[in-house]
C-alpha cells in the first residue's frame, strides 16, 4: 500500500514543526518553500559577517518544542544549545533614566518591585499565585481544535470561563494586581507579541506575562532561527523532502476538493494539503477567485489585523557588554503611542521600541569585538497607506536617535559598520498580508472558532498551521497549532496512523 502524500506550502515554524511530525509518524511529506531558507519571519538574516534572527529573537515554554521532537524520538537540545535569561529583559522609562531588570526569581523580583514601586509587591505575589491557576485552565483549550460551536459548551471551555477574564482588557486585569501604571506596562506589553494594544486585547492574555515570568526567556544559540533549522534536519533525517526556493502558484482544486497544488508550471498530485503561510496571503494568492467565501478577498478585507514593525539590524564594532540581553523601552505616553499604532494608523512622535543585544552571550552572531543588535519598533501595518519608500530614511534617523538619547546605546552611530532595514511593505513583499507581522487580530470575533479552522473549513483536504489558525500568534502556540493540526489530520483523513 503507498504511504500517503501530504505537501507542506512554507518552511515556517509551524510548517516545519507539521512536516515533522508528519514524516516520523511515516507520511510521505514534501515542503514547499519560495525562499532558498527554511524560517520564513522565524529565519536567519546574514548581512555582511553579521547574523541575526529575522523575527522572533527568544523561545518562551520550551518544553512545547521539546515535546514535538520527544514525540519523534529525539532531544531537542542534541540539535541546540539553549540559554535560559537571567534577566529576562530590561525595562526603560522616563527617556531612559529608569529601568526594571525583569526576572523568574520571585524574590528578587518582588524586593524590585516593592524598592520602585512600594505596595505593589502583593500585587505581584497574587498575579503569580492566580495566573498559574488561570493558566493550568486554559491551556486544555489552547491545545484542541475549535471548529465546532459546540465546544463552547465542552467541559474543557465550560471550566476555562471563569478564567477567560471576558469583558476586560488585559489593561483591565493588571489593574488589578498593580496600582503603578509602568507595572501594568511591564506586564501588559506583550500583547505586542500579539500585534494588540494592552487596552484592547482580551484578558485571558494575561498568561502571556505570567508564562515568562513562570519559564522564563530562552535564547537559543545562534538565534531562534536555530529551531527551523534544527527542524529542518529532522525532516529530513524521516525522510521528508523540502524543496528550497520553490513558490507554489496554486492550489488544485476540484469542485471543493483540493487534489493537489503547482509549483514551477508543474503539478504535483498530493491527498492532504497543509498550510503553514501566512493564511491571508495564501488565500488571496493560492486560491482562485469565487471558491471561498467566509474568507475570500472581500471578507479578509474587513478582518482585524495586527500591527506591522519597523526593523533596524546593525552590525557594530563595539560589543555593549553591559546592557541587558533584551531591553524595552516605553514611550512617555505609551497609551497614546498604542492607540495611534492599532487604531490610527499613523507613526507616532514618541515611538516604543525593542533591542535585543544578543552577542553579549552568543559568540556565533558577529567576529570577536564586534556585534549584531536587533532593532523593533512596532508601527502600523499597510493597512495604514504610509509610504515607508519615503519614510524610511527617516525613520532609520529617528530611530538611531532614540537609541542614542533614550537607551544606554550611546553614540551608536560612530560603531555602525552595516545597516539593514525592513519595513511593512518589505513585510509585505516577503508574503506578509499587508506587512501584519503578527497576524490576524487576537480580538473575542477572531479567536478559537471564530479563527480559520486547523482543518480549513472552505476547502477538502486542507488543513491550516502558524500564527493564523488556533490557538494563534507566538512560536509556542504556533507549535501548538502544529500538534492540533497533525493529529485531527492522523484521527479525520487517517494519515500517519
Amino acid at each position: 500500500m503507498s504511504k500517503q502524500r501530504v505537501a507542506v506550502i512554507g518552511a515556517g515554524p509551524g510548517g516545519l514543526a507539521a512536516a515533522m511530525l508528519l514524516a516520523h509518524r511515516g507520511v510521505d511529506v514534501t515542503v514547499f518553500e519560495k525562499q532558498s531558507f527554511v524560517g520564513g519571519r522565524t529565519s536567519r538574516l546574514q548581512v555582511g559577517e553579521f547574523t541575526f534572527d529575522r523575527g522572533p529573537t527568544f523561545l518562551n515554554m520550551p518544553y512545547i518544542l521539546e515535546e514535538i521532537f520527544e514525540e519523534t524520538g529525539r532531544d531537542l537540545h542534541d540539535y541546540v544549545e539553549m540559554k535560559r535569561l537571567e534577566p529576562m529583559y530590561d525595562l526603560y522609562f522616563d527617556r531612559g533614566t529608569r529601568h526594571l531588570s525583569m526576572t523568574t526569581d520571585r524574590d528578587q523580583m518582588h524586593q524590585a518591585i516593592e524598592e520602585q514601586f512600594p505596595g505593589n509587591g502583593e500585587g505581584y505575589e497574587r498575579f503569580m499565585s492566580e495566573q498559574a491557576i488561570k493558566l493550568s485552565k486554559l491551556m486544555p483549550v489552547l491545545q484542541t481544535a475549535h471548529d465546532k460551536l459546540t465546544d463552547y459548551v465542552s467541559l474543557r471551555v465550560l471550566k476555562a470561563l471563569p478564567f477567560l477574564s471576558i469583558g476586560k482588557s488585559l489593561y483591565d486585569v493588571l489593574s488589578e494586581y498593580f496600582t503603578s501604571e509602568e507595572l501594568k506596562y511591564a506586564f501588559t506589553f506583550q500583547a505586542k507579541y500579539l500585534g494588540m494594544s494592552a487596552w484592547e486585547c482580551p484578558g485571558g492574555f494575561s498568561i502571556l506575562s505570567y508564562m515568562e515570568h513562570a519559564y522564563g526567556v530562552h535564547h537559543p544559540i545562534g538565534g531562534v532561527n536555530q529551531l527551523c533549522h534544527a527542524m529542518a534536519n529532522v525532516i529530513e533525517e524521516e525522510g521528508g523532502v523540502i524543496r528550497l526556493g520553490e513558490p507554489v502558484e496554486r492550489l488544485l482544486i476540484d469542485d471543493k476538493k483540493v487534489t493537489g497544488l503547482v509549483s514551477g508550471s508543474v503539478h504535483y498530485a498530493f491527498d492532504e494539503v497543509v498550510i503553514g503561510a501566512d493564511f491571508a496571503h495564501a488565500m488571496t494568492s493560492l486560491v482562485p477567485e469565487g471558491k471561498l467565501s467566509k474568507w475570500s478577498p472581500t471578507q479578509l478585507k474587513k478582518k482585524r489585523y495586527s500591527c506591522s514593525t519597523f526593523m533596524l539590524y546593525l552590525g557594530l564594532d563595539h560589543v555593549y557588554e553591559d546592557v541587558a540581553h533584551h531591553s524595552i523601552h516605553f514611550a512617555d505616553d505609551y497609551e497614546m503611542n498604542v492607540k495611534e499604532m492599532t487604531k490610527e494608523l499613523k507613526l507616532s512622535e514618541d515611538f516604543s521600541f525593542y533591542v535585543q543585544n544578543a552577542s553579549r552571550i552568543d559568540p556565533t552572531l558577529a567576529p570577536t569585538g564586534k556585534s549584531s543588535l536587533y532593532v523593533l519598533v512596532p508601527v502600523p501595518n499597510n493597512l495604514s497607506g504610509l509610504p515607508w519608500k519615503e519614510l524610511q530614511t527617516t525613520m532609520t534617523e529617528r530611530v538611531l536617535d532614540a537609541l542614542e538619547t533614550r537607551s544606554p546605546y550611546r553614540h551608536i552611530r560612530q560603531h555602525i559598520e552595516v545597516m539593514e532595514t525592513l519595513t511593512p511593505e518589505d513585510w509585505e513583499t516577503f508574503g506578509v498580508y499587508e506587512g501584519a507581522t503578527f497576524n490576524l487580530g487576537h480580538n473575542l470575533s477572531q479567536m478559537m472558532y471564530f479563527r480559520p479552522h486547523n482543518q480549513f473549513e472552505e476547502l477538502d483536504n486542507v488543513w491550516l498551521v502558524g500564527g493564523g489558525t488556533h490557538p494563534g500568534s507566538g512560536l509556542p502556540t504556533i507549535f501548538e497549532s502544529a500538534r492540533i493540526t497533525t493529529n485531527l489530520l492522523r484521527e479525520r483523513a487517517g494519515v500517519g496512523r
